[in-house]
């Protein structure tokens, strides 16, 4: 594996520095009135220590229907044909802000092209964002004026229960917009096929349960938010947002088994039914005041309370006598409390910027739960509080970001309380080594604290003597990881070579583990000694000719990674992760199709496959109409795998296949309308309360 890194870093090298000397391709990023002329003459990328700059050229604005096109040219961003948003094509979590706020997918759409400045694409996000983001991408637009925006699109197969819509409107007069939106994500499958094998050695006697399932499974999440913001250049500006989530889920299988049990074998017959629903109201307010020219104080509150109910019933029975193996009827209703509020504080110094706040964030869930143990009611409560302050600043071609902070993770349920302070430093460090090519280095530790599904009291049976439980006694992991990040851009390429080291201790996974009280085993949670991953990740764009007429976009990240079990154990897996995108546009045609080779990645003592891509789109645009038309999955259903490795007490193994979105068909349409310019809030603190507490 080392080997195989070197080899890569070697040609990188010599493609790298093979290069010619490309003129300068920046900006001044400090002087917006600069900025505004440049991006009507050419698209350009200045390099930071922890961002990109890029502005956008007169073609690619005409082309553009608003600004969610322009951010999908850029080289690590990619349209996920699954829910229609964009993503990196380096996975993790991508948020997306509007001048600072936080903005959803529909909000992007109604920002006019003619309206952006410029795009910052952090890969290592500031301390604000570091918890919630692994990328943060912040469209900056020009002022205000009065207007109005709206749009709508919807995209459906036709065999099969596929549907992704939305719709929004924009209203700006004087100070003030309103905003309303509405988005529908639903799925509906009759043909998931599941084959699961529990293979193992309990009391002296091998087991072995060869399942066959077919369920009927789908979920329907809808989305409602209501905005109003109010805000006075350089003076103060207020935020007040109502958002609403609604969910449900529902699953409905059968199939059977054979039940071995040494030589003696027998079929069985299997029911699985189970259901999750819950509607989320969110109140989100945010203000912040211009104390001095240099000076910004801003303040974030984010709640709410709701209740999820989930369901699962499941049974297994001999099939020649109607005997009973297991029934598993669980039933869990989770009131949960969420709150969370931001303090920060910032100061332009002539060396540079000083960023600090403060951040608290508190879930109580109270629940009452009926499985396998019987009735019991009980309740934990999560909270964390992280101070931080960190300075960025520049000199000459040597760019900083130094940062500290202090995090407290206190979890508390009735079996155990779980209370730990812990230093979190970062530093960033970036030199310009040509005008189109940088270096960058980057050093953090942080903790995490598990879920809620981890913590949890709850138990249900899987198989014939296999039960799952989470573990109220696990602790938080603590990762120290290193980036060196090379970057290269010109005419034709974008290219990023990041080489990097992640160690952590007490590392959180799923392992199979013998359960003395039950006497059978139980798939659970549970701090590992330590893990590891180390590689290189090759990330970027190349354009032959120059232009968007073509585009590959590509993710090759050869890697290694082990886990070293509480037991002393070591597991190991290496992997040659990927990702491509190929996409044209001519005229008013567009392009695009997806393609990767899954591959094994470590999760504890198992190995996971991830979802396999090939998926071709074609769209054409029509003034304020886009007709677009393609194909999920071409010759293939969605595939996922996961295995067991040799230091497994169980030896499982499934493989899970949705035939209905075979070669899956679908069509869409939009309409996106605009007259006049909205207001955008420079937001500065971005949050959100946990997620629904489920098993």
């Amino acid at each position: 594996m080392r080997k195989a890194i070197c080899s890569v870093l070697f040609l990188c090298g010599v493609f790298v520095f093979s290069q010619e000397n490309v003129k300068n391709d920046t900006i001044n990023d400090t002087k917006t009135g600069e900025i505004q002329e440049v991006i009507l003459k050419a698209q350009r990328k200045k390099q930071f220590a922890d961002k990109a700059v890029y502005t956008f050229d007169k073609e690619a604005l005409e082309k553009a229907r608003y600004a969610k096109d322009l951010l999908k040219t850029l080289p690590e961003l990619q349209l996920d044909p699954i829910s229609n948003t964009l993503k990196s094509i380096k996975g993790g979590t991508t948020l997306f802000l509007i001048n600072g706020i936080e903005a959803t997918d529909m909000q992007i759409r109604s920002v006019q092209p003619s309206e952006v400045i410029k795009v910052e694409y952090y890969d290592i996000p500031p301390a604000r964002w570091a918890a919630r983001a692994d990328t943060v991408i912040n469209l900056l637009t020009r002022s205000a004026e009065t207007g109005y925006v709206f749009g709508a699109d919807l995209t459906s197969a036709f065999t099969t229960g596929f549907v992704n819509g939305s719709a929004y409107a924009n209203y700006t007069k004087g100070k003030n917009n309103f905003g309303l939106e509405y988005s529908i994500n639903l799925r509906d499958y009759d043909d998931r096929r599941v084959q699961s094998i529990y293979d193992y050695q309990l009391g002296g006697e091998h087991y072995r349960s060869d399942e066959n399932k077919k369920d009927h499974f789908g979920y329907t999440f809808q989305n409602i938010a209501l905005r109003y913001t109010r805000q006075v250049p350089d003076n103060y500006a207020f935020q007040a947002k109502l958002n609403m989530d609604i969910f449900n889920s529902f699953v409905n299988g059968s199939g059977g088994s054979i039940f071995t049990k040494d030589n003696f074998s027998e079929e069985h017959q299997i029911l699985k039914n189970g259901s999750t629903e819950y509607v989320t109201p969110t109140l989100d307010l945010y203000f912040s005041k211009n104390i001095s020219k240099k000076d910004e104080l801003s303040l974030n509150v984010v709640a709410n309370s709701f209740t999820t109910n989930t369901s699962e019933f499941a049974k297994e029975w001999i099939v020649s006598s109607g005997q009973s193996v297991f029934d598993n009827d669980m039933n869990l209703k989770a009131r949960q409390t969420g709150v969370v509020g931001e303090l920060a504080y910032t100061h332009d110094f002539d060396a540079g910027k000083l960023s600090s706040g403060y951040r608290v964030s508190n879930t109580s869930i109270s629940n009452d739960l009926e499985n396998l143990s019987g009735l019991s009611e009980y309740s934990v409560n999560y909270l964390e509080q992280y101070v931080y302050s960190e300075f960025a600043g520049k000199i000459k071609k040597f760019s900083y970001r130094i940062g500290a902070g202090l995090m407290n993770i206190h979890n508390k349920s009735a079996e155990n309380t779980f209370d730990e302070w812990s230093f979190v430093p970062k530093l960033v460090l970036g030199y310009q080594l040509k005008n189109n090519q940088s270096l960058r280095f980057t050093s953090s530790y942080k903790p995490k604290s598990p879920g809620s599904s981890a913590l949890s009291s709850n138990v249900v049976q899987l198989a014939p003597n296999i039960v799952q439980r989470g573990n109220p006694f696990l602790t938080s992991q603590q990762t120290f990881g290193n980036n060196l990040i090379y970057s290269f851009n010109n005419k034709h390429f974008d290219f990023n070579a990041n080489l990097f080291y992640w160690n952590t201790q007490r590392t959180i996974n799923q392992f199979y583990v013998l359960d003395e009280v039950l006497g059978n085993y139980a798939l659970t949670y549970e701090n590992a000694k330590s893990s590891q991953q180390y590689g290189v990740q090759l990330t970027g764009s190349y354009k032959p000719f120059g232009s968007s007429l073509l585009v590959i976009k590509a993710v090759i990240a050869p890697a290694s990674e082990t886990v070293r079990t509480s037991s002393g154990a070591l597991i190991k897996n290496n992997y040659i992760g990927n990702n491509f995108v190929v996409s044209s546009e001519y005229k008013s045609f567009s392009m695009q199709y997806q393609i990767n080779i899954p591959v094994y990645t470590l999760s504890g003592a198992f190995l996971n496959l991830n979802e396999n891509q090939n998926h071709v789109f074609v769209s054409y645009k029509k003034k304020e109409w886009t007709l677009s038309t393609g194909m999920y999955w071409i010759g293939m259903p969605s595939q996922y795998k996961t295995k067991s490795l040799q230091e497994s007490l169980v030896n499982y193994s499934r493989v899970g296949q949705i035939m209905n979105n075979k070669s899956m068909f679908v069509l869409g349409i939009s309409y996106d309308f605009s007259k006049g310019k909205k207001t955008d809030l420079e937001k500065k603190l971005n949050n959100s309360t946990a997620p629904a507490a489920t098993f």
